[in-house]
């Protein structure tokens, strides 16, 4: 327990200092402030929050973080392009902030990661052109010599989204952390609504 309290402290400690010098020395992030409403989550089924019990998953504890509510759009199981198809879903609200996190499955089902970059530009310029802006939400692509990182830096850089890197980072492998190999449990979902939480105040002002 006094473990888990310290790497929730680290985690926060760090992800402040990143949003105070990220906003401070980076371009505006597009769209905002946003003049929409709502605050979206958008992905697959770590939005969801398979592995989470109910009222766990990252999404329901953010918005208990920040007390406002946030729409789940979560899918299980949807790689980007499944994503892209679906994108319409935002049609039925207005968007103020979309956190889009995607990815994982492109590469569990080894799509090309050209074709993964492609469709989640499509996705972010998608969302932005609703007035919304986008909070991208990075995954791995591999234990080892990840390309994902640099694509999703990329990404971010090119469209001034808002960013949260590697949100799984530090929880895999750890059975205190994951519900199976690649779901967390509460307690990892916690972990990751404490890394989004900073960057996410910063855009919903």
């Amino acid at each position: 327990m006094k473990y888990r309290k310290i790497i929730l402290g680290v985690s926060l400690l760090t992800l402040s200092l990143f949003s105070f010098f990220y906003y401070s020395r980076t371009p505006p992030v597009t769209n905002y402030p946003s003049k929409g409403t709502d605050i979206i989550a958008f992905g697959d089924s770590l939005v969801e929050g398979l592995g989470a019990t109910s009222g766990n998953d990252f999404v329901s504890q953010l918005s208990q973080k920040i007390g406002q509510p946030i729409i789940n759009l979560g899918h299980a199981g949807d790689t980007t392009a499944q994503g892209l198809a679906r994108i319409n879903e935002l049609d039925n609200y207005n968007p103020k902030v979309v956190l889009l996190l995607l990815g994982g499955n492109d590469h569990l089902k080894k799509i090309p990661l050209a074709n993964t970059n492609k469709n989640l530009a499509t996705l972010i310029e998608n969302i932005q052109a609703r007035g919304a802006v986008v909070l991208l939400l990075g995954v791995r692509g591999g234990l080892f010599n990840d390309p994902f990182d640099t694509e999703f830096e990329n990404l971010r850089d090119t469209y001034h989204t808002a960013y949260v890197s590697d949100v799984l980072l530090g929880l895999f492998g750890k059975p205190e952390y994951m519900a199976d190999t690649i779901h967390p449990n509460n307690a990892g979902y916690e972990i990751i609504a404490e890394r989004i939480y900073p960057v996410l105040t910063e855009v919903i002002k």
